[in-house]
């Protein structure tokens, strides 16, 4: 029986994928973005966020077999098949439990529901591998071009990063590739040209521009937590015009808000 560390399931999600969908968040990030806005999936450790404002609480992090996790996405397939949506798969790092979303694609595939697979691709291959036959897509987040800033603010390896995202796409795998917008990381000029050349060289044909926001500040706080960029200030209207207009020049965009 395959298992599952899951954060939480959101239900009638309209963000994470075509349609009407059902995201399951796994718990578990080998990365250490700093800008995060799901905090509560970076470990794999069961944890209780309590929100001061309202007394709420929250536990994060449950082992649920895949036939359970089944069993409650399926709860919305009518939505599904209305909408042309599905299942979307996100963390955290969903491919560190490759096999268990294998698992669970495989099994949503024969009760004819679709499955997208939302990962950062700092993983080993093999991770990939196993899910190509399974998944109906990829949503790739891809942080930088950078190898400094790779290693140094996020904590992984952007050499491997786009080894992935590359042989993904050779691979004839359906591939969105979706860009988080970090003031100070990615959106300058040059930044922006850089990384645009090198994604048009691995074959990408349409990216989706995710402006940095501050809404998982209250998780943060709820963690006991600080969180690093609380005192970055999203970017402006005319800022992420720019942008959009340079990653225009060279793909189909969609700015995400």
């Amino acid at each position: 029986m395959a298992w599952l560390n899951v954060s939480n399931i959101q239900h009638f999600s309209t963000g994470d994928g075509p349609g009407i969908r059902t995201t399951v968040f796994l718990k578990g990030c080998n990365l250490r973005c700093p800008w995060c806005h799901n905090p509560e999936t970076i470990s794999p450790l069961p944890q209780t966020l309590c929100f001061a404002a309202t007394g709420h609480t929250q536990t994060f992090g449950v082992r649920m077999s895949v036939e359970q996790v089944v069993a409650e996405v399926m709860e919305d397939v009518d939505f599904y098949r209305a909408s042309g949506g599905g299942v979307t798969v996100s963390g955290g790092e969903p491919l560190l439990q490759a096999e268990g979303v294998a698992a669970l694609a495989k099994a949503l595939f024969e009760h004819g529901v679709s499955t997208v697979i939302d990962t950062a691709g700092c993983v080993p291959w093999e991770r990939f591998a196993c899910l190509i036959d399974s998944a109906d897509a990829f949503y790739f987040d891809y942080k930088t071009s950078d190898r400094a800033i790779y290693a140094n603010m996020i904590g992984g390896d952007a050499d491997l990063v786009y080894a992935n995202l590359c042989r993904l796409i050779g691979s004839g795998a359906r591939v969105r590739v979706r860009i988080p917008l970090i003031p100070g990381v990615n959106t300058c000029a040059e930044s922006c040209v850089r990384m645009c050349e090198q994604l048009l060289a691995a074959g990408v044909e349409q990216v989706d521009l995710l402006p940095f926001h501050r809404m998982g500040l209250g998780k943060y706080e709820a963690m006991g937590m600080q969180y690093a960029f609380g005192d970055v200030q999203p970017l402006s209207k005319s800022e992420i015009d720019k942008i959009a207009d340079i990653y225009r020049q060279y793909f189909e965009i969609t700015v995400e808000f």
